[in-house]
């Protein structure tokens, strides 16, 4: 009975981790919403973000379809079976998979096969600590994999761009940790979160910078010297206009914990875990008797329901919007310019990383001249009718993309493609000669977009599993915005020119 009743409480955990954003993230980005200037591209997108917060709690859905590496960490009275609680762990993990709870993403490295059930070597990751206390505590964060990209360690000293020499002292550690935001710009989900680890070595210096994201976004750090660095960044970050998605904008973070250790001489590291919107992390205290669920962490002060509204229209007011229906024309894409934001019916297909490289090597499976590709790996339910539902289809990371998505888009006459993030200079220029456009969508927004998709038509090369095949999607009203054009034009290279300037500005020394 115990076991069961465990198992339980872990799936419960699972479950509410990837659907119910907490109170403290909600109340950080219900900030964002008030302190952003209406109008503007970064405006619409947290509008767009806090819809799909109310979206995943009506429908009890992924907020992001990118359910990311379930990383547990847990601490147990001394003669608790910690093999027992893993075990759990792992049929807890099945049941949320099976149940659309989670994106099965476990994947062989070296075969690229998908487990289809969240198991494998090294997969979920589980760290255990004993402690004195008579329950068990159980802390889970479910981070993605746009966000995980961007994590960045430093090994001081070193030169950084826009803010120069990083020496190994406190105000070294700030530039790093200054320059870890603008290095993320909006591939990352900004506005976001980071969790700062000084010291270690390079596998516990990410580990404890992975720790502070299992803080409270409003509380204070112990450390006064670290408590003014964590200000310090939130302030100064919000200064350098990356904005929501890379959009521009005044809220580019949200929230900064700072943690040290000691180091060995030689070694310097300042670790940086980078953490989306979407910052889905949750914490439950078990009775080590029953393996009920005792006490929720994060339950404290308002909780932000965001409830439906409709001034994502209002936002759209201030940019042209232009109607698609795909298949698409050169002539259509020309028409189109950085800023404009477009509403897409009709056919897309999902590519991802594997879709690119098949297809940088063999023939589509379906015509797709003048068609759009979707950067998207959803969350699919399979039916009772054998038929597939799409619970959550957000954007992904486009740029993993970039050595292959110009030479496609030419060979098979893709006009479109749609991801988050903006892609790089072979693409730009791709677009320029064939006639095609970069469209960025809202990262997170997974409830949001799958609302979007009417009908599953179809789907190709399923041998690379669910978020990476290639899934034939019908769609009405799908929104986003042109990033990257026909005519040369880079929101995204904007947005990183600008930023890398206003970070010069903190080039000078603040901390001794």
């Amino acid at each position: 009975m115990y076991i069961e009743t465990l198992e339980k409480s872990l799936y419960d955990l699972i479950c509410e981790t990837s659907t119910n954003l907490p109170k403290d993230v909600r109340r950080a980005i219900q900030a964002a919403k008030e302190k952003e200037d209406a109008g503007t591209r970064s405006a619409m997108s947290l509008n767009t973000i806090a819809k799909n917060i109310h979206m995943a709690d009506e429908k009890v859905s992924p907020i992001c379809q990118d359910t990311g590496m379930p990383t547990f960490k847990i601490k147990t009275p001394i003669g608790v079976n910690q093999i027992e609680i893993k075990a759990a762990i792992e049929r807890a993990i099945v049941q949320a998979t099976k149940d659309s709870k989670l994106r099965p993403n476990s994947v062989d490295s070296l075969t690229g096969d998908n487990s289809g059930d969240n198991l494998g070597l090294g997969v979920p990751v589980v760290k255990f600590e004993q402690w004195e206390k008579d329950h068990i505590e159980v802390k889970l964060i479910l981070k993605g994999g746009g966000c995980e990209n961007k994590n960045i360690q430093y090994s001081l000293p070193t030169e950084l761009d826009g803010l120069g020499r990083a020496g190994r002292d406190l105000d070294g550690i700030r530039k790093c940790v200054l320059h870890s935001v603008y290095q993320a710009q909006g591939q990352g989900c900004s506005a976001g979160f980071i969790g700062v680890g000084i010291g270690g070595d390079r596998a516990s210096g990410y580990d404890l910078a992975k720790e502070q994201l299992f803080r409270a976004v409003d509380d204070v750090n112990p450390n006064n010297e670290l408590a003014a660095l964590e200000n310090y960044i939130l302030e100064s970050a919000n200064k350098l206009g990356i904005g929501t998605m890379g959009f521009g904008g005044e809220v580019t973070l949200l929230g900064c914990k700072v943690g040290v250790m000691n180091r060995i001489p030689a070694s310097f590291y300042v670790s940086v875990a980078y953490n989306c919107w979407a910052y889905r992390r949750m914490a439950i205290d078990i009775d080590a008797t029953s393996g009920k669920i005792s006490k929720w962490h994060y339950n404290d002060g308002e909780k932000i329901a965001f409830e439906q509204d409709n001034s994502n229209e209002e936002q759209l007011q201030s940019a042209r919007t232009v109607v698609l229906q795909a298949p698409i024309t050169e002539q259509q894409i020309r028409g189109l310019n950085v800023g404009d934001v477009v509403k897409i019916s009709g056919r897309m297909y999902t590519g991802r990383d594997a879709i690119h490289k098949y297809l940088s090597e063999n023939d589509s499976p379906v015509d797709l001249n003048g068609q759009i590709i979707y950067h998207c790996g959803p969350v699919v339910f399979k039916n009772d009718k054998g038929g597939y539902e799409i619970k959550a289809a957000g954007p992904t990371t486009s740029i993993r993309e970039e050595p292959y998505q110009g030479d496609i888009m030419k060979r098979f006459g893709i006009r479109a493609v749609i991801g988050k993030g903006g892609m790089g200079p072979k693409t730009l220029a791709a677009l320029k000669e064939h006639g095609g456009v970069y469209l960025n969508a809202i990262g997170g927004a997974a409830q949001y977009y799958a609302d979007c998709i009417k009908a599953v038509e179809g789907v190709d090369l399923m041998q690379f599993g669910i978020p990476e095949a290639m899934w034939h999607l019908r769609v009405e009203d799908f929104t986003a915005v042109v990033t990257m054009d026909s005519h040369g034009n880079s929101l995204h290279a904007d947005v990183d020119k600008s930023s890398l300037e206003k970070l010069a500005q903190f080039k000078e020394k603040v901390f001794n």
